[in-house]
């Protein structure tokens, strides 16, 4: 296998790196403290390609695939993890549609979004089901040719801002727990929908996050994604691709806290001597190099799978275990490097180490990995 980035994805990283340096950094700690959503930055990025830059050219991305898109979650959160989710994440939910979607969903549904003309939004979670995604009771009910929705999500990312949502609900209610729920496309205008913006988040406060009620909210059967039904194999299909996005992003955060502790501790001296002369602190320095280097490896090799069409979702679920671990590991070590400064807001570090928590929480948690490998282990 060759891990060397082609010419393209040398670029590629450069200019998604040089875009999050150019607007994300003034911006950063303004949009953290005032939870703002950065709507311009993510049409600027669109612009550049950077939006769905993993859908294919012919709905309207750049065709990067999930090597290129990885690569640019991993830049983008070197700079700001809830900022990079309002460029990255605005796909959201469009995964399941370019997966399992009719023709005509993904030339409708797809374009505007890589454009940055509209946003996505995938609400699955629900306020008493989140890793059970079996446990949904968010019902669609057939009415001539229409769906009626009734239910409930929460956490749902770009709730408030999305223009349309896939949305789990409950469509065979008869059939076995993994065989009941269908994915359907949800206009967010739609009459009957409420959604409130959920304030005072632990980290990635410029990423918006909603709380969604459905009553009786009306959507044609043509909405339907994929077969009904099998909204459980085509939500696993979907998260076990997403979580290597999520992976990179704990990558990009990691390796901004190994490169500032490294120039924070050349710089910073105790005792008549620079930080980095002692012995502790070189040891810190280092298990963050190990850990972002074996991330590196999980990461890339499980999007290069995917891209060649050979995915390993139990590989993908160690990258977003371990990718959480690292993240958290990384910014505990990068706070303490720092000391008193890493717990004020004038240092990245302190909002680094709250950003890093939700890594091990959303697209699965690090508990619901566990078992994805734990089962794989012993079915071999």
């Amino acid at each position: 296998m060759d891990y060397e980035f082609t010419e393209e994805q040398r670029m590629l990283q450069d200019m998604a790196y040089r875009f999050a340096r150019a607007n994300f950094a003034a911006v950063s700690q303004e949009s953290d403290e005032h939870e703002a959503y950065t709507a311009e930055i993510r049409k600027k990025a669109a612009a550049q390609g950077l939006v769905g830059a993993w859908v294919s050219e012919e709905y309207g991305g750049s065709g990067a695939g999930c090597v290129g898109n990885a690569i640019i979650t991993e830049e983008l959160s070197r700079v700001d993890m809830g900022i990079a989710l309002n460029v990255t994440a605005a796909t959201f939910g469009c995964e399941a549609i370019f997966q399992y979607g009719t023709e005509d969903q993904k030339k409708t549904w797809l374009p505007p979004v890589c454009a940055g003309e509209k946003v996505s939004a995938g609400a699955f979670t629900e306020p008493n089901a989140g890793t059970d995604v079996a446990g949904y009771k968010t019902r669609a009910v057939k009415d001539g040719t229409d769906y009626v929705i009734n239910g409930n999500k929460m956490f749902i990312t770009n709730g408030t801002v999305c223009d349309f949502m896939v949305a789990a609900c409950i469509t065979n209610p008869d059939e076995k727990r993994h065989n009941s729920f269908s994915l359907i496309i949800v206009p967010a205008d739609a009459k009957g929908i409420t959604r409130n913006k959920i304030h005072g988040k632990l980290g990635i406060r410029a990423s918006d996050t909603a709380e969604i009620a459905f009553e009786d909210v009306r959507v044609p059967q043509a909405n339907l994604v994929g077969k009904e039904g099998n909204g459980f194999r085509e939500l696993m299909h979907f998260f076990d691709t997403t979580r290597v996005m999520v992976a990179a992003q704990a990558l990009g955060l990691s390796e901004a806290c190994l490169e500032t502790s490294v120039k924070y501790v050349k710089e910073r001296t105790a005792f008549g001597q620079p930080l980095g002369a002692y012995q502790l602190t070189q040891m810190k320095l280092t298990e963050m190099a190990i850990r972002i280097e074996a991330l590196r490896g999980l990461v890339y090799k499980s999007a290069w799978l995917i891209d060649q069409g050979k995915p390993d979702y139990t590989l993908a679920a160690m990258a977003k275990f371990f990718g959480g671990q690292t993240a958290v590991f990384c910014a505990n070590y990068a706070v303490e490097l720092h000391g008193g400064y890493g717990y004020i807001e004038e240092y990245p570090v302190q909002k680094w180490y709250r950003d890093a928590k939700i890594l091990e929480l959303y697209e699965g948690t690090k508990e619901a990995e566990i078992m994805t490998i734990g089962r794989y282990l012993q079915a071999k």
